[in-house]
């Protein structure tokens, strides 16, 4: 449920399209539907402007599906995180306009193609980063921002990084995927005003600590404008990138309308 779903109804109702009755029947499941193994939360993109999101993992087949079904019900945008192959299957045969991204493991059915509006650019240091990379991008999409990728420009080889100067000074919100020590994001945040979101991967060798010498290195970065989300958490970053846009987006209008 989103506001553009409760301006129709609105709308409806008072061209006499659809009775009061139909109008508490969609209403009935606010703020949440109760479905004994999982509560959705159906208000979420009323207060925060993002929808509900199904984690994947560690649910059975069935709950995904179930659940899935209940968010399309609600005219709300689908979203599966942590999406492994059976599952993939199971959505696809009961939503067939939805679409799973393999690398990022994500299945995403929208309702309807968004008004696109700020650059999100997503880095990452190697393709090895590219699953949690994917996770983000796909994100930051489905909720209206425009999403570009530049992958394995790590400092092991840095001038290739330099190679898309011009993308990375056009870009709103930049979201650096690294693995090993983290170094990309520093680096990535001193060529640029756009604020940069660090996504820490568990890629690397044994004293990576499976992503937490990245974490640690990105929490502590010396360049300015760096935030640090957690290990592998492509969804966070994506969602902090749409948010920043989002915002910035109502700001500039405001300010747009303030001035007339």
């Amino acid at each position: 449920m989103n506001i553009e779903r409760i301006r129709e109804l609105l709308t409806s109702l008072r061209h006499g399209e659809i009775d009061e009755n139909a109008v508490l029947e969609v209403l009935r499941t606010l703020p949440f539907e109760d479905m004994g193994f999982a509560r959705i939360d159906h208000h979420r993109a009323l207060r925060t402007g993002l929808p509900e999101v199904i984690y994947g993992e560690d649910k059975t087949v069935e709950q995904i599906v179930e659940i899935a079904a209940a968010i399309v019900d609600r005219r709300s945008d689908l979203l599966v995180t942590r999406c492994g192959p059976d599952v993939a299957r199971a959505l696809a045969a009961r939503f067939s306009a939805g679409r799973y991204n393999s690398t990022g493991r994500v299945f995403v059915l929208p309702t309807a193609e968004p008004v696109r509006v700020g650059n999100v650019l997503v880095v990452t240091a190697g393709t090895t980063d590219m699953g949690a990379a994917e996770e983000a991008a796909e994100t930051a999409s489905l909720f209206g921002c425009n999403v570009h990728r530049v992958f394995d420009v790590g400092v092991a080889g840095v001038h290739r990084l330099f190679a898309y100067r011009d993308e990375i000074e056009e870009a709103d919100v930049i979201i650096v995927a690294a693995g090993m020590e983290g170094a990309l994001a520093s680096v990535v945040a001193s060529m640029t005003r756009a604020p940069v979101v660090a996504l820490p991967t568990s890629v690397g060798y044994g004293a990576s600590f499976a992503g937490l010498a990245a974490l640690l290195g990105m929490m502590t970065s010396c360049a300015a404008g760096v935030s640090v989300v957690n290990i592998d958490n492509g969804f966070g970053a994506g969602c902090t990138a749409a948010l920043i846009v989002a915002r910035a987006r109502e700001l500039a209008e405001k300010l747009r309308g303030d001035a007339q």
